[in-house]
């Protein structure tokens, strides 16, 4: 077998030229037009399209996350991958057995207990009833719905659906699991358990696509990521490249509707910021610093009055865990005055113990009383280093050891 064919052996899902166009419907009249067409095997001028030229190749043991924006057509796109939808255009093809979460609830008869619908999706995905019962208490034992598995499926809050049906999912371990939205619904604990299960999944070669608006997520458990915009692609390729980009593209709107909103209303604020460098790149797009290096925050802030402002700068993790902050006043230091109402401060940190990760640092401008906040920038930050070592920050740290104790000795003789 020569290298083309190999690689072609270990492709799990490709698709080609990939869309979905939907008729408009408006009045019934149109719903009876759109009919005679299908029937007649007429083309739909009039279709909205919904999702365009979709080109995805996913291979065995790939991560690959889904984002986008609301109505950007990354649910769509899952359908279409797992065959609930018919594609207008292009093709999809699988090679191997797909687990999918693609909406609450979906796949369950309501009025049959969890017990039962479990039992449904195992004959669905091709298990014998044998198989099924060896996997029913350990279906049980992940969803943890207590004596709700034997109530009927409409009596499930959202949250309980999702544990189920991940639950289902888990137990069958899919040569690809695809999820859109999985780890926004339910408690704190059990999306812990989520992600501890797909870690475990992608470390003995399961193959994962994901969607989410939890960047972090996507950063976690992904290596590619492919961003969708009005239905079209974006962009692909290497998860933090992606998500970095279109963290930037959210960063430009969000910036660009505050000015509009300035300039509609005719009034700005006190304060406003109008830079903000690390490591003197001004850029919306996030900075890459290696483990332990140096990372240095300048803001410029315009004073509408001539006042000086107090700047404060805020450190989090992506998913918004607080790692640190402080303030221009805490320490002692006065931002400095560069020209008529213009004020700058710089930040420097020097040996940075963050782990790897992503982050985010906010820059806040206060009035001179650090009393009132008036504007905020945000950057993204991506540390890089290979690290085994758990949480945000690295501290200091020796290995020594142990003095026997007479107790020690004792227990030992003992």
């Amino acid at each position: 077998m020569d290298s083309v064919q190999a690689s072609r052996a270990h492709v799990l899902l490709r698709a080609n030229g990939l869309g979905k166009a939907y008729p408009k419907v408006f009045h019934r009249r149109d719903r009876l037009r759109a009919l005679g067409r299908l029937l007649f095997g007429r083309r739909d001028d009039d279709a909205v399209s919904v999702l365009e030229g979709v080109d995805l190749q996913v291979e065995r043991g790939q991560s690959l996350g889904l984002i986008g924006e609301n109505g950007a057509g990354k649910s769509t796109l899952l359908k279409l991958l797992t065959g609930v939808l018919t594609p207008s255009t292009g093709q999809v093809v699988v090679d191997g057995r797909v687990g999918a979460l693609l909406e609450l609830g979906a796949g369950f008869h309501p009025e049959y207990s969890g017990r039962d619908n479990i039992a449904l999706s195992a004959a669905l995905y091709g298990l014998s009833v044998e198989e099924t019962r060896a996997k029913m208490a350990e279906i049980i034992e992940f969803a943890d719905i207590g004596n709700y598995i034997d109530e009927p499926v409409k009596h499930y809050s959202s949250g309980m659906g999702v544990r189920l049906g991940f639950a289902i999912v888990a137990a069958l371990r899919p040569d690809l699991l695809i999820t859109d939205e999985v780890l926004a619904v339910g408690d704190e604990s059990f999306q812990k358990k989520c992600v501890r299960w797909m870690e475990d999944y992608l470390s003995n070669g399961g193959t994962l696509i994901l969607v989410s608006h939890s960047m972090y997520h996507i950063q976690k458990l992904c290596r590619q990521a492919l961003w969708l915009r009005h239905g079209h692609v974006e962009a692909s390729g290497d998860v933090f490249e992606v998500t970095q980009a279109y963290l930037a593209y959210h960063e430009r709107k969000t910036a660009m509707q505050e000015a509009a909103h300035i300039q509609s209303t005719g009034r700005g604020t006190e304060f406003e910021m109008v830079e903000f460098a690390l490591n003197g790149q001004a850029a919306d797009l996030p900075v890459m610093i290696e483990q332990g290096g140096d990372l240095a925050a300048c803001v410029k802030v315009s004073s509408r009055y001539g006042r000086e402002p107090v700047i404060a700068f805020g450190l989090s993790k992506a998913d918004g865990t607080t790692v640190y902050g402080l303030a221009s006043d805490m320490d002692g230091c006065r931002p400095v005055r560069i020209d008529e109402g213009l004020y700058s401060a710089q930040i420097v940190f020097n040996n940075l113990p963050l782990l790897p990760g992503s982050y985010l640092i906010r820059a806040h401008a206060m009035d001179s009383e650090a009393m009132r906040l008036f504007c905020s920038m945000e950057r993204g930050i991506t540390v890089r280093g290979a690290s085994r070592e758990l949480g945000m920050v690295r501290l200091a740290h020796a290995w020594r050891e142990c003095s026997a104790t007479p107790a020690d000795r004792k227990v030992a003789a003992s």
